[in-house]
């Protein structure tokens, strides 16, 4: 790939006039390395190849309503750069955190004042609210505004379909270590232009790269936050990591991070990996999840995986759960690591779930159907004389506490919902399921 800082020279950026190759005291490191051409875009391949659909937008001078998704630190201002450069359109950047309606209108009437279409970026907008985000549909519609936003978040959910519907959604990946270790020996490059005796060893370089979390910006900070300390200096790995503490890890206890995580969690106990159940919840530990919030996680999957395969799963979550309750963190986090081996241990069987699925959707279709007379309640003598609960054979008073009568309501027959698995206990409740019925049929004859 070119170098981003010697392009810069050539092709200024037409929306930053601050942009420059020197490496300045006011203008951040990252602002100074941003491509200008898809050339020197890192870790996009399927946006920057010749022959993608966005790789044509830009050669033909067009820009389009888009929705960037995506992580942070991977492209989305820059793209919504150069799609305004290539479109030869205004830019305006705005952050859903403190803009709302009024900072929108205001770009609309200059827009419309100026009798042309803005480029309208919108960073963080899964913070616009539905009224907000309604507000830039008619703009949308009528071509005053190209919409860009950026979210972390899933547009699917943190976004309305209407305006989903008049945007394409474009998902962008974090940058793989390598596409990182290019860019900041770009960036190296970059500050000995100021200083030439500032260098970082390779493996140096390297830890910043594999501890920046596929986020560009994040990596190229804390390479100039080293520049800013000792611009004189040779920086060895070691010297790097007592210097810089190592980033808190990727977590929003609200966003898609934290559910793609319990969600590896859920998983890898289901398919019984115990060694990486246990690398996942060190991994919601490490980022300050709540340990309760994991605890009710495991006593889920107990039921829903487990469930009567191995009926003690649910007492040892249950049990974890009441064992962080009493010691608190970190020595009550024991008890959660003990729950997710024995979950991912245990023999699997989702029977009881699917029986409660199919009850509930059975329950909803029939919620009319009437209770059989037997199996009504008859607490006063009005309802006795009623009918209720005649011919009702108690199981107690009969032969191995085995009756046959009708359960389900009048008309509708036995449905089978529990359908155990042939592993675990569950093997000895088919046993015991098939005996019974054997009972009853012959009770019937």
């Amino acid at each position: 790939m070119p170098g981003i800082f010697e392009d810069d020279l050539k092709h200024p950026d037409l929306f930053h006039d601050d942009l420059h190759p020197s490496h300045g005291v006011d203008t951040p490191l990252a602002h100074c390395l941003r491509p200008v051409c898809l050339d020197e875009v890192a870790g996009q391949p399927e946006l920057t190849v010749p022959d993608s659909w966005f790789s044509h937008l830009l050669a033909e001078g067009r820009a389009a309503s888009c929705i960037f998704w995506g992580p942070p630190g991977v492209g989305k201002t820059t793209l919504a750069h150069m799609m305004a450069r290539s479109a030869s359109i205004p830019f305006e950047h705005l952050s859903a955190v403190s803009a709302g309606k009024a900072e929108v209108q205001m770009v609309v009437n200059r827009a419309k004042s100026e009798g042309r279409s803005y480029l309208l970026f919108l960073d963080e907008i899964h913070r616009f609210n539905k009224a907000q985000q309604d507000v830039l549909l008619p703009y949308i519609e009528d071509g005053t505004l190209l919409l860009v936003g950026a979210t972390t978040e899933n547009p699917s959910f943190a976004l309305n379909n209407a305006l989903l519907s008049r945007c394409r959604v474009i998902v962008l990946k974090a940058l793989d270590t390598s596409a990182l270790e290019n860019i900041l020996a770009r960036g190296l490059a970059m500050l000995q232009q100021g200083s030439p005796d500032f260098d970082l060893e390779t493996e140096a370089l390297k830890w910043i790269a594999s501890t920046s979390n596929g986020d560009a910006r994040y990596a190229l900070n804390a390479m100039e936050s080293l520049y800013m300390a000792v611009r004189d200096k040779r920086w060895a790995l070691s010297d790097v990591q007592d210097h810089w503490s190592r980033r808190v890890a990727q977590y929003d206890r609200d966003g898609d991070f934290h559910y793609d995580i319990i969600s590896a969690l859920h998983k890898c106990v289901r398919d019984s990996d115990a060694d990486a159940a246990c690398y996942w919840l060190a991994r919601m530990l490490e980022a300050g999840e709540e340990p309760l919030y994991i605890a009710r996680r495991l006593i889920r999957m107990a039921t829903e995986d487990v469930g009567l395969s191995d009926p003690n799963a649910l007492t040892v979550s249950l049990n974890a759960q009441r064992m962080f309750e009493i010691l608190g963190s970190p020595e009550g986090e024991q008890g959660l690591f003990e729950a997710v081996i024995y979950l991912a241990l245990a023999p699997k069987s989702n029977a009881a779930y699917m029986a409660e699925k199919g009850a509930r959707k059975l329950a909803r279709k029939t919620q009319d159907m009437p209770v059989p007379m037997h199996l009504r309640n008859a607490p006063t003598k009005l309802m006795k004389e009623l009918g209720h609960g005649a011919d009702y054979q108690y199981a107690h008073h009969a032969p191995d506490a085995m009756v046959a009568q009708q359960h389900f309501p009048d008309g509708m027959g036995k449905t089978d919902l529990y359908v155990p698995t042939d592993r675990g206990f569950e093997h000895k409740l088919g046993e015991r399921m098939r005996w019974l019925e054997e009972r009853k049929e012959d009770m019937k004859k």
